[in-house]
């Protein structure tokens, strides 16, 4: 089945037609004498079901639907938006985009993405997958992921709850170039978070696991197990003194670092010469073994789309760090003007961003570390883009000749990201592939761990 059939099956599933919709935005548009106009609009439904303690105790439905409408008229902008979707409640939203454009400043650079960038083809990228349970199946699957959890350990005293969530819906996204794109994507995810204690010592963490398609999801009580499992390895957490020492992110954490260096090569940071990125593409940013990419046109991605929210064409793969050096920023249309460029089709953000890998494993990864602190959890958000500049609260696990000793906790790690970056000693083959970016653990030679 093509993408625009499934498409079309779920917006009658939904029982609304956006495409009309946004059609009727952009035709009203022109009525009111706007340059340009483009409209993004969404319909969508879900549930969500929780059980504590395996009881159930919440059952949320999810039916909603948003337009957004943007115009352009003398390099001014007005945009807004709307749970309307009636003609009338559209035809409002419009009216108050062109009054906001009205009082808005003069920016030459503002307007569509350019109508030849458009995307003139549509890729089936498979992102629609409806998943046909009703609540007391869903139920039944949390109630045994909480169970395998409780189960797991007799230090596992209590519960916060085991989820199940399952979302589909619809997006059209249109504009005045006579652009028009019908999107069907679904989403659907398992959570745990449980509780342990020994004596007075109390600990909790979780587990979960997302994709869109909820056959590709990992068994419910697998998902328990692992939640107790690391709940459990946090009993007896010390604080450590303060030191220099090599540090290891796991994969969860070590994707923030690469969400650190996509958010400092963002048009709007560079073109404000607000970024510790500035002026460095054709540097050498990281190790020569680092490859990062994007891909939004992986099949099943969390991530994909064969557009950008723009309606720019998104290539089949771009290379964002070849070998280390840095080959580019992140840009829409806006900020690629600003800065004399073109749109790199990253209005909205990066597409399955990928980090290579040395081909460690993570009993490998601590071997590499050696002495020093493997990082599970990140608190805060102690970063500095301007600079560079790093702090943040951390927990995990002290490492002694690459074997864990024992758990962590009350620490601060800080660093500066441009050092930290250059001072990669190896990224692992062990990746989280949830979400939009796909990596593994990563060593760092030396960062200042702040404890006792």
């Amino acid at each position: 089945m093509s993408a625009q059939m499934t498409a079309n099956k779920a917006s009658e599933a939904a029982g609304i037609d956006l495409v009309r919709a946004a059609q009727i935005a952009l035709d009203y548009a022109a009525k009111c004498g706007v340059d340009e106009s483009e409209v993004s609009l969404h319909h969508g439904t879900g549930v969500s079901v929780t059980t504590r303690q395996q009881d159930l105790e919440t059952v949320e439905k999810h039916n909603d639907a948003q337009i957004v409408v943007s115009v352009y008229r003398d390099h001014k902008t007005g945009s807004a938006s709307s749970a309307d979707l009636s003609e009338a409640g559209i035809q409002a939203a419009v009216d108050a985009a062109v009054s906001i454009a009205r009082f808005t400043g003069s920016d030459p650079c503002l307007g569509l993405a350019d109508a030849d960038r458009m995307a003139t083809h549509a890729i089936d990228l498979d992102l629609y997958h409806p998943w046909q349970l009703d609540v007391a199946k869903m139920t039944d699957i949390a109630l045994k992921c909480e169970a395998a959890a409780l189960a797991a350990d007799a230090a596992i005293t209590n519960s916060e709850g085991a989820t199940v969530n399952s979302y589909s819906g619809n997006t059209v996204y249109a504009n005045s170039h006579g652009f028009i794109s019908n999107t069907a994507g679904s989403q659907h995810s398992i959570s745990c978070s449980v509780i342990g204690q020994r004596e007075s010592a109390m600990q909790r963490d979780y587990w979960y696991d997302s994709n869109r398609n909820p056959s590709l999801l990992q068994a419910a009580d697998e998902i328990g197990r692992t939640a107790a499992r690391r709940t459990v390895s946090r009993l007896g957490a010390r604080q450590i003194d303060s030191r220099q020492a090599p540090v290891m992110f796991d994969p969860m954490t070590a994707k923030s670092l690469f969400s650190h260096l996509i958010s400092a090569l963002k048009g709007g940071a560079i073109y404000k010469k607000a970024s510790f990125m500035l002026d460095r593409v054709e540097q050498q940013i990281l190790p020569d073994f680092i490859h990062v990419a994007e891909h939004p046109h992986e099949l099943g991605a969390a991530g994909s789309a064969y557009h950008d929210s723009e309606g720019v064409a998104t290539p089949e793969k771009r290379v964002l760090v070849d070998q280390g050096v840095l080959q580019g920023y992140v840009l829409g249309s806006y900020t690629a003007r600003k800065l004399g460029m073109a749109s790199t089709a990253n209005a909205g953000g990066v597409r399955n961003l990928k980090i290579s890998n040395t081909g460690h494993s993570f009993e490998q990864l601590l071997g590499e570390l050696g002495t020093g602190l493997l990082v599970t959890e990140l608190i805060g958000s102690g970063i500095n883009m301007v600079t560079g500049d790093y702090s943040r609260g951390a927990a995990g696990f002290w490492v002694e000749n690459g074997v864990i000793q024992y758990p962590v906790e009350e620490i601060t790690i800080a660093g500066n990201l441009l050092q930290m970056y250059q001072q990669i000693v190896a990224a692992g083959a062990d990746y989280d592939r949830r979400g939009n970016t796909e990596c593994g653990s990563i060593v760092i030679e030396s960062m200042t761990i702040a404890g006792s």
